[in-house]
């Protein structure tokens, strides 16, 4: 669901049209005029919502889009998306819609690109944008340098194709440790899309740089840089505060004046009433919103009437307890599980992940408001 400045009783995720345009105009600072700017929007746009966030970055001016599956463009074009769009992992069984959605297939082995010439070839269809995957470390998917010499002869004498793009991906462009493999990274991806551009007679496009690369490698944008999770605000260096897109916000349910008498809260009895007595707020937002089971118990806490209040018990699959004990609140006052306080780093360091998994984890179900 979408809506656009609206109240709401449920859980909702706010997406914030300034904090994105911001991001967008840092990145965009960045780089030369001449060069594209592809924004992912993969993963529901890393969970923001990929339909509503990418009418954004088409409104903003973003030269192409990028999606992992060929349903997520898909889904786009029926949404009024009408930018490129780069499918990066396309697989062989989506073909048609491929076709029929005006959809451009990252190519990553000499095997999906025979399917797709002989599907295209079919069909009578020549010159259909493809996009090329070097492997130049990363060791995933795409060509490498011995399997070029497969490659290349082929895309001579298969018209069916045109290659919009070369590309690959940079395994730790944010990592001054691993600098020296970057550069080798960013080197080998040079040899390897010159090769093949020698060969075509055209020079398609070339795109190495992801978010950390924008900011710590700028010298080798080449002709377009993939941004993804720069975009939602998060940086990939310490000094930088980009602002956050999205803020989790939710709504207090029922509050409860409990005593000793009482004992426990919720599944387990983990949570543990003290004995002068603990007020407690149920939200309704638990593991299957994304409120990870292991932010339970006090581990995280979220903010209340500009106040700090930790999760007390064990979370449960739709909802979740906060100790308010001392906090002025009603039922409907709003508790912020992450935006700018606490932020999805903030969260991600209790668990031990990244601030993608946190975003991500926020299902369909929480619905997405654009604030303008």
């Amino acid at each position: 669901m979408w809506s656009v400045n609206k109240d709401t009783d449920f859980s909702r995720l706010e997406l914030r049209l300034g904090a994105c345009r911001a991001n967008y105009r840092y990145f965009r600072s960045l780089l030369e005029r001449e060069t594209k700017l592809l924004v992912l929007v993969k993963a529901n746009a890393y969970g923001h919502g990929a339909a509503e966030f990418a009418a954004m970055m088409q409104e903003e001016g973003a030269d192409y889009l990028a999606v992992a599956l060929p349903v997520e463009g898909m889904e786009l074009r029926r949404n009024g998306i009408s930018l490129p769009i780069l499918v990066l992992t396309a697989g062989t069984d989506f073909f048609p819609e491929i076709v029929e959605s005006r959809l451009e297939p990252g190519i990553p082995n000499l095997f999906t690109l025979e399917a797709f010439c002989t599907f295209l070839e079919q069909r009578g269809i020549s010159g259909y944008p493809i996009h090329i995957k070097l492997d130049t470390g990363m060791h995933r998917l795409g060509f490498s340098n011995a399997e070029l010499d497969a490659l290349l002869p082929f895309l001579q004498t298969h018209p069916q194709v045109r290659v919009a793009s070369v590309y690959s991906h940079l395994a730790a462009a944010e990592d001054s440790a691993e600098d020296a493999f970057t550069l080798g990274q960013l080197k080998s991806f040079k040899s390897g899309a010159d090769r093949i551009t020698a060969a075509l007679g055209y020079k398609p496009m070339y795109h190495v740089l992801n978010s950390a690369g924008i900011e710590r490698w700028n010298d080798w944008q080449f002709d377009m840089v993939r941004l993804g999770i720069g975009i939602y605000g998060i940086s990939a260096l310490p000094g930088v505060r980009l602002s956050p897109v999205a803020s989790f916000k939710v709504k207090i349910l029922q509050i409860k004046q409990l005593g000793p008498e009482d004992g426990t809260i919720g599944y387990g009895r983990r949570g543990k009433i003290a004995p002068e007595g603990t007020v407690i707020a149920t939200i309704p937002a638990g593991y299957a919103d994304g409120v990870d089971r292991h932010l339970g118990c006090g581990a995280a806490s979220f903010s209340l009437n500009g106040k700090r209040v930790p999760t007390i018990g064990n979370i449960c699959m739709d909802m979740c307890m906060l100790d308010i004990t001392g906090i002025d609140a009603a039922p409907g006052d709003t508790v912020t599980i992450f935006g700018e306080d606490p932020t999805v780093e903030e969260l991600a360091g209790i668990l031990g992940t990244i601030p993608y998994e946190i975003l991500t984890s926020i299902p369909r179900r929480i619905e997405r408001i654009v604030l303008r």
